[in-house]
């Protein structure tokens, strides 16, 4: 064993999105070519599915998924990407992202890349990480409020595309002066957010996946601590920030279900009236359709269906107080709270202990008497 990781070998075809970002699954790649016109749109990715653009095979060159391409560029020379869809799924990938086959910004396949053409991708796929380093520099210098987060170097060298994050408009023209001078390249400044910036760096995320927006996500919708609300969340910025800075999109993922949930649930029930005192709300399960209410004199938790406080609050809107605040639901145990025992140990510092872990200790202690009888144990060694 080498020690090197071989990854899936599905060649950017994995189910995670792993090998590729923003891959998209070809489920007509199994179709045969019935007629010529199977590879006349093309989908093609470039720096590991960064961004992705559709071509027309006006050549009518033979080629399959995972083939590099050189591309005509959007301003001048050549590009060089990797064929992500083809045939059908292609065209109705244009027809989600809403492009025309009549587009006259549609660009063409040049031809398929050679050894020469990836040599030279490769040299200067190598010199992007040392370019941003340096090109950091030369904005801190200048004193512009922006922070650049990545560097694409077009497949022929000529042109470099310098993603940059800001809060505001920035002037860059003395900017764009400087690399042109440092790096003797054309160069295109392109502004990004900070959720744009993540999908493009990766990375890792609290749930141990990588992160969906260099995977599989490409829609950003906004985000607020309502959703985090909704779904009975401790509104922790620390934890309800992504790499990026921001909330999570992943919050927005089950909001539906759980606004869903939440009709039957009634507004403004945080206090019940009934005749031996005021009921406050301390929990909601939603899921589970309970609500759980304690008295202030007592430290039992009572559950009750969401229709059964509605009729409590119907009464109260009325003047009316009940005498008891209803059935129990059937199947749920009362929860009382666990008294708290504060002592002062032989130190000095005051200890406080639960009395509900009497049965783990009375456990403890059994396992300890065991031990005791056992031949040999708990006896002095020699």
């Amino acid at each position: 064993m080498s020690g090197t990781p071989h990854g899936c070998r599905s060649h950017g075809s994995c189910s995670t999105g792993g090998c590729n970002r923003l891959n998209t699954l070809d489920w007509l790649s199994f179709v045969p070519a019935y007629d010529t016109t199977y590879n006349r749109y093309v989908e093609v990715s470039f720096k590991n599915g960064s961004h992705k653009e559709f071509y027309k095979n006006t050549n009518h060159l033979l080629f399959d998924k995972h083939d590099m391409l050189v591309v005509e560029s959007t301003t001048s020379g050549y590009d060089i990407g990797e064929v992500s869809l083809i045939g059908e799924s292609a065209l109705l990938q244009m027809k989600k992202k809403r492009v025309s086959i009549d587009s006259p910004d549609l660009k063409t396949i040049v031809r398929l890349a050679n050894d020469i053409d990836l040599r030279k991708l490769d040299e200067v796929r190598k010199k992007e990480k040392e370019i941003m380093v340096r090109a950091r520099a030369i904005s801190r210098s200048m004193n512009l409020e922006m922070k650049i987060g990545d560097v694409e170097f077009q497949g022929d060298g000529r042109k470099a595309t310098f993603y940059y994050t800001a809060d505001g408009r920035v002037d860059f023209r003395e900017l764009i002066k400087s690399f042109a001078g440092e790096f003797k390249v054309k160069i295109e400044m392109r502004q990004i957010g900070a959720r744009q910036e993540a999908g493009r760096v990766g990375g890792i995320g609290s749930c141990g996946r990588e992160l969906c927006c260099s995977t599989w996500l490409t829609d950003f919708k906004s985000v607020s601590t309502t959703a985090a609300r909704y779904q009975n969340l401790a509104i922790n910025q620390a934890k309800l920030s992504g790499q990026c800075g921001r909330l999570k999109c992943c919050l927005n993922y089950e909001l539906d279900t759980y606004m869903e949930a939440l009709k039957d649930f009634p507004e403004h029930a945080d206090r019940l009236q009934l005749k031996k005192g005021t009921a406050y709300l301390q929990k909601t399960d939603i899921f589970k359709k309970i609500m759980w209410y304690t008295f202030a004199e007592s430290s039992v938790f009572h559950p009750l269906a969401p229709k059964r406080v509605i009729e409590i609050l119907e009464l109260n809107k009325n003047n009316v107080f009940p005498d008891d605040i209803g059935a129990m639901i059937p199947d749920v145990k009362l929860k009382e709270k666990e008294p708290v025992i504060e002592y002062t140990d032989v130190v000095g510092h005051t200890v406080l202990e639960n009395k509900g872990n009497s049965k783990n200790k009375n456990r403890n202690k059994k396992r300890r008497n065991k031990s005791r009888n056992k031949p040999g144990g708990n006896k002095p060694q020699a």
